[in-house]
This record gives C-alpha cells, structure tokens and sequence, in this order.
C-alpha cells in the first residue's frame, strides 16, 4: 500500500470533494454508488475493465483459452487496489460476482466500484468485501453482457476514470482523483479535514454552533 493510499483512508469522501472543489477540479464525484456488502470505506488506486452488450463485443480468439470478465482485472490488481467497473449497457445483468469477489478477497483487492448491477451479493457480505455498485440483479453476464477493455478509460456516473487514478467510496459518494493530482488533492483534504476537527472541538468545548460555522468556514474552499 503506497503513501497516498494510506493516507485516502485516513480521510473521507466529502473532505477530498471539498480538496477538488477548492483546487478547481470539477466533475470527480459518483454519487448514487450504494455500499452493498460492507460499511467500510475503502481507497486505493484503480484498475479497471469496461462492459458492452454482448453482441457488440469483438469475437474470441478460438486459439485462445475462454475469460470469464473481470478475472484479468482481478488478476492484474494488487494488494490493496480498487476494482473499477462501467456497465452502463442498460442490460440487466451482474458485472461482479461471488467467485470474482473470491478471487479478490484472496488477492487483497480493497473493493470493487461498479457503475452497474452486480450479483451474489451475499456472498460478498460473507466474505467481508466492500462491493460499490448502482444495482443488484440475480441474472448472469453470460450471453448478456461481455468485457471489452481491461485498464482502459471507463465513465463512472459523470467521472472519466483511468487505470492508475485514485479513488476513495464511503457512504456518501465514490470520489475520483487523477494520479497527476493525487499529491496536492490529499495535501488539500487533509487541510480540511484538520480545520474540521478543530470546529468540532470548539463546538464540545461549548462555543456557538453560528461562530463555529462563520466566515472561516464558509470561506474554507477559497
């Protein structure tokens, strides 16, 4: 786990929305991801695969063994990276399921991020993996839906997401940060974060909630 995934985790989703907002970066929050299997929030950089319907997806190299979708990106994460998946075809069908989650769980991939239904979630819940996603469906990828890219560029509700960038989800939003800025952003958060730890010692120590939020916070994203 690298410097800046170590300290992802010590923050939350609205102080690194806030780091982007005040840096100008715009557009890098996914809302409308529910957590589905844990509470925990989860960080780290991105590898990712995107889905098309089926039909749309080029042909298999018969010289080649078959590949389920998802088990390259699975097979190329490491330990303590996010699984970041776009199925937005509009077909209801699962894009992550209980043996990928398996096969996650055994490579310590952090989670999963699915901008789309997935399936088997109980077992996600039983193996304690933090599953992201839009939907949850019991129908089959198979025949349905088919991979066509690992560790391209995916769209993640409104966020262009490329393999490398990172990402922090928790229980109000799934946040985007390209690696260039990845420094300054949680530079940014941490900044925040800090005054906000401080206004809320103010306020147990008995001051006024209005003082407490004053010009100093309304002020905080200049």
């Amino acid at each position: 786990m690298n410097e800046w995934t170590q300290r992802l985790l010590r923050l939350d989703c609205c102080a690194v929305s806030d780091a982007m907002d005040k840096l100008g970066l715009r557009d890098r929050v996914a809302s409308g991801l529910e957590q589905r299997a844990t509470t925990r929030r989860i960080a780290g950089r991105v590898v990712t695969y995107r889905l098309v319907p089926a039909a749309e997806a080029p042909p298999a190299d018969p010289a080649q063994p078959p590949r389920h979708l998802g088990t390259t990106a699975v097979d190329l994460a490491q330990p303590g990276e996010v699984i970041v998946v776009e199925q937005k075809t509009g077909i209801d069908a699962g894009s992550w399921g209980g043996i990928l989650t398996l096969g996650a769980k055994v490579k310590g991939v952090a989670g999963v991020v699915v901008d789309g239904p997935v399936r088997d979630i109980d077992e996600a819940r039983a193996y304690d993996f933090p599953v992201y996603c839009r939907a949850l469906t019991a129908r089959t990828a198979r025949g349905r839906v088919a991979e066509l890219e690992t560790n391209g560029t995916v769209t993640i509700g409104p966020v262009s997401v490329q393999a490398g960038d990172y990402v922090i989800a928790d229980a109000s939003g799934v946040a985007f940060i390209p690696a260039a800025d990845a420094q300054r952003v949680i530079e940014a958060a941490e900044m925040i974060a800090g005054r906000e730890a401080a206004m809320a010692k103010a306020l147990l120590a008995g001051k006024p909630l209005p003082e407490v939020m004053g010009a100093d916070y309304e002020h905080m994203l200049r």
